[in-house]
C-alpha cells in the first residue's frame, strides 16, 4: 500500500464524517418539522434554521461519492452495484427532503403545505435510517465473489444489526439537529429542544450499548483490533455523555459539538474496521483491499494536487457561510395547529 492510497482512503473518511456532522443536524431538523414543531410558525422557525445550509451540506456527500470513483473505482464498483436498491432510496429520500422545503413555501393549501413538511420529515428520516443500515450491513461481511460482485440476499441487508445500525444513526442525527436547534433558536423551541434531549439522551445509550453488543457478536473489528475498537466506542460514549450534559447545562456548543463528534465517532469506528478493506467478504479471501481496488499513481497523485488547491478555498466559503447566518431566530407563541 502506497501513501498516496491510504492518504485518499483518509480523505473519503473525512468527507463521510464532514457529510454525517453538517448533514447530520440537516436529517434531524427535518424530522423535527413534524415530531416537534406545534404549528405553521414553528415549522417556518425549524426549517429556516437550515434554510441557508442544507443543500450545501450535501455536497459532502456528492464530494465523498466522486472521490471514491475517481481514487478507488473497484470499491466505487463493488459498493454502488451491491447496494444499488438501497441506494436508489437513499436518493429518493433525499429529493424529496430537498424538494419539499421549497414547494412547501409556494403551497396554497394546508392540506399541500401538510404533505410537503411530511415529506421533509419521513424524507430525513429514511435517508438517516437506510445510511446506517447501508454501512452497518457493510461491515458484518457481504457474500462477494472474487470479482468484487456482490450476490446479497435480503437477510444481508435487512437484520437485527443493520436495523439497530439505522435506528441509531437516525437517533443521533434527530438529537444532533435538537442540538443545533438550540443554537439557532431563543424562547419556546429552544426549552423545548433541551426538555427533549434529556428524554431521548438515556434511550440513545442504552442504543449504543445494544449496538456494541452486536457489533462484537457479528463483526471481526474486536477480533483483529480490539484497542483501536475499544478507544473509539469509549470515545463514542464519552462524546454523547457530554452531549448530554450539555443539554442538561444549557451548553448549546458543546452539546451540539459533542453529538456531532459522536456521528463521526461512528464513521471512524467503520473506516478503522474496514482497514486495509475497503469491503468485507463473507470468504476473506475475497475482501476487497485498498491496495487492489485503487486508481494508479499518477491518478492518484494528480487528484491529490487539485485537492489541496481546491480545499481550502471550499473550506473558507463553508466557514463565511455559518458566519453570515450565526444570529438566532426567535420561537414564535406557541398556538397549536
Amino acid at each position: 500500500m502506497t501513501n498516496l492510497q491510504l492518504l485518499w482512503f483518509l480523505l473519503i473518511g473525512v468527507l463521510f464524517s464532514g457529510f454525517f456532522f453538517l448533514e447530520g443536524f440537516d436529517f434531524g431538523i427535518g424530522m423535527a418539522v413534524r415530531f416537534f414543531a406545534k404549528n405553521r410558525d414553528e415549522r417556518d422557525v425549524v426549517i429556516q434554521t437550515i434554510g441557508p445550509h442544507w443543500d450545501g451540506n450535501e455536497v459532502w456527500l456528492i464530494t465523498a461519492g466522486g472521490a471514491m470513483f475517481a481514487s478507488f473505482p473497484m470499491w466505487y464498483a463493488s459498493l454502488f452495484s451491491g447496494y444499488y436498491i438501497m441506494l436508489f432510496l437513499i436518493l429518493v429520500a433525499l429529493i424529496f427532503r430537498g424538494v419539499s422545503f421549497e414547494f412547501r413555501a409556494n403551497m396554497q393549501t394546508d392540506t399541500w403545505r401538510n404533505f410537503w413538511e411530511w415529506a421533509s420529515t419521513i424524507g430525513s428520516f429514511c435517508a438517516a435510517f437506510l445510511f446506517g443500515m447501508m454501512f452497518v450491513s457493510m461491515i458484518q461481511g457481504m457474500p462477494i465473489d472474487a470479482n468484487g460482485n456482490i450476490f446479497g440476499g435480503f437477510t444481508d441487508y435487512v437484520n437485527w444489526f443493520s436495523i439497530v445500525g439505522g435506528v441509531a444513526v437516525s437517533l443521533l442525527c434527530f438529537i444532533h439537529g435538537l442540538n443545533f436547534l438550540r443554537l439557532k433558536t431563543s424562547g419556546e423551541l429552544r426549552d423545548r429542544a433541551q426538555k427533549w434531549s434529556k428524554v431521548l439522551y438515556p434511550v440513545l445509550l442504552a442504543g449504543e450499548v445494544v449496538f456494541v453488543v452486536l457489533l462484537y457478536l457479528t463483526t471481526d473489528f474486536f477480533a483483529k483490533k480490539p484497542v483501536s475498537t475499544w478507544s473509539i466506542l469509549i470515545a463514542l460514549v464519552i462524546f454523547t455523555l457530554a452531549a448530554w450534559w450539555g443539554a442538561q447545562a444549557k451548553h448549546d456548543w458543546a452539546s451540539f459539538i459533542a453529538s456531532g463528534l459522536s456521528l463521526i465517532s461512528v464513521v471512524v469506528l467503520i473506516f478503522n474496521g474496514l482497514f486495509p478493506r475497503v469491503m468485507i467478504a463473507n470468504n476473506s479471501a475475497h475482501s476487497i483491499l485498498i491496495k487492489n481496488a485503487s486508481s494508479s499513481p499518477y491518478t492518484l497523485h494528480l487528484m491529490t494536487i487539485l485537492t489541496f488547491t481546491i480545499l481550502p478555498i471550499v473550506l473558507i466559503y463553508f466557514i463565511w457561510s455559518y458566519w453570515v447566518f450565526y444570529k438566532r431566530l426567535k420561537s414564535p407563541r406557541t398556538v397549536e395547529q
